[in-house]
């Protein structure tokens, strides 16, 4: 089971920006697709953003795209998101997961698919 711990989040105002790290353990990480999810009180998981094991592709939810960019380092067994211009809807606590079966597509956008997560994020984005 891969271990996933996270960093980075916090406050800022709107249009600011913030990076997520992911740091996951284990020496398979190269071979895993990584997600990115969030969660707002009240509301459902929410798929953010994915990318593949190379890093090749990547694929954003809507509601993100041109904002936020996913990338990976997988010397450094890290991902992360970079988001900017944050707005006070993108206010959630944000998480890092790995899909089972980890090879999945970065298009399957379901938090059912993904099964190790990280310890989660707070983002808060003031007006």
């Amino acid at each position: 089971q891969v271990q996933l711990v996270q960093s980075g989040g916090g406050l800022v105002q709107a249009g600011g920006s913030l990076r997520l790290s992911c740091a996951a353990s284990g020496r398979t990480f190269s071979t895993y697709t990584m997600g990115w999810f969030r969660q707002a009180p009240g509301k459902d998981r929410e798929f953010v953003a994915a990318i593949s094991w190379s890093g090749a592709s990547t694929y954003y939810a809507d509601s993100v795209k041109g904002r936020f960019t996913i990338s990976r380092d997988n010397a450094k067994n890290t991902v992360y998101l970079q988001m900017n211009s944050l707005k006070p809807e993108d206010t959630a606590v944000y998480y890092c997961a790995v899909p089972h079966p980890p090879l999945l597509p970065v298009t399957a956008t379901r938090a059912a698919n993904y099964g190790s997560w990280g310890q989660g994020t707070q983002v808060t984005v003031s007006s």
